[in-house]
C-alpha cells in the first residue's frame, strides 16, 4: 500500500482522537509514523506538525462556533508563550539534529521525553496530585512556553501534558482544558513550521506527502471536533487515560526498536 494512504488513514483516525482528548493527534502520528519508518526523523516531526496544525485550525474553528466560552484573556497569555516556545523548541530540534545527523539519537531522546510527559499526565489523571488555581499572568506565560517547546521539540503537539498541566495549575475542567490545549497546539505548531518553511531546506522533505495529510487532518479534526461536543467529561478522561497507555507502550516498543 501506498506510504501516503496509510499515513491518510493514521492521521484521520489520530487526529479524530486527539481533538476529543485535547492531545492533538501527533501524539499518536509520530510514534506511528517511527514505526512506520518510511522518512527521515526530521520528514516525520514535520509532517506531524504539519498534520497537528491542520487539525488544530479546524477544531479550533468549530469550537468557537459552536459556541464553547473561551477565556480569550487566558488563552491569549497562554498562546503567546506557546508561540515562543513553538520557535526555541524547533531551533533545538535543529540543533540536535546537525550533530546527529543520522536522527537515531534525536529519535530515541524525542521518544524518552515523550514516555516522561505521557507518565506524569497518566498519574496526574488518576487523581494523585492537588489542583493549583493560580491567577498570575506570568505562570500562564511561562506554562504556554513550557508546552509550545515541548511541543515543537518533540514534534507531538504536546497535547497529553498540555491538558494536565492545564488543570493542575488553573484548576480548568478537562474540556475546556482540551480546547485551551488545541489552542496552544494550533499556534506552537505554526510558528514551528513557518519557522521550517522560511529557513530550513525544503529539499528534505518528499512535500507531495502533504496531499495526503492535509486532507486527512481537516477530516480528523472536523469529526473530533463534533464528537468532542457530545461527550460527557468522564468519558474524555478515559479516552485521555487509554490513549496514554496505547502511546506509551507504543513509544516503548519503538526505544527498543531503536536500541
Amino acid at each position: 500500500m501506498n506510504v501516503g494512504i496509510i499515513y491518510f488513514i493514521v492521521i484521520v483516525i489520530a487526529n479524530t482522537i486527539g481533538a476529543i482528548s485535547g492531545m492533538g493527534g501527533g501524539v499518536l502520528i509520530k510514534p506511528i509514523f517511527d514505526l512506520i519508518d518510511s522518512h527521515s526523523v526530521a520528514e516525520i516531526s514535520f509532517y506531524s506538525s504539519s498534520a497537528v496544525l491542520t487539525m488544530a485550525i479546524v477544531s479550533s474553528y468549530k469550537q468557537v462556533k459552536s459556541g464553547v466560552k473561551i477565556d480569550w484573556s487566558f488563552a491569549i497569555q497562554i498562546s503567546f508563550g506557546s508561540i515562543l516556545g513553538g520557535i526555541l523548541g524547533n531551533k533545538l530540534f535543529e540543533k540536535i539534529l546537525s550533530f546527529y545527523p543520522q536522527g537515531r539519537e534525536v529519535q530515541l531522546l524525542q521518544i524518552l521525553l515523550t514516555i516522561l510527559t505521557l507518565l506524569l499526565s497518566f498519574f496526574y489523571s488518576k487523581g494523585y496530585w492537588k489542583n493549583f488555581e493560580v491567577k498570575q499572568f506570568y505562570w500562564k506565560v511561562i506554562s504556554g512556553l513550557l508546552l509550545g517547546f515541548l511541543a515543537s521539540l518533540l514534534g507531538i503537539g504536546g497535547g497529553p501534558i498540555n491538558v494536565a498541566l492545564l488543570m493542575f495549575l488553573f484548576n480548568t475542567p478537562i474540556k475546556l482544558a482540551t480546547v485551551y490545549s488545541i489552542l496552544t497546539i494550533l499556534l506552537s505548531q505554526f510558528s514551528k513550521v513557518v519557522t521550517i518553511l522560511l529557513t530550513a531546506n525544503l529539499e528534505r522533505y518528499d512535500l507531495n506527502i502533504l496531499f495526503f495529510i492535509i486532507p486527512a487532518a481537516i477530516i480528523g479534526g472536523f469529526l473530533g471536533a463534533y464528537l468532542s461536543k457530545r461527550m460527557p467529561e468522564k468519558k474524555v478522561n478515559t479516552l485521555f487515560q487509554v490513549v496514554i497507555i496505547s502511546v506509551l507502550l507504543l513509544n516503548i516498543y519503538n526505544a527498543f526498536k531503536i536500541y
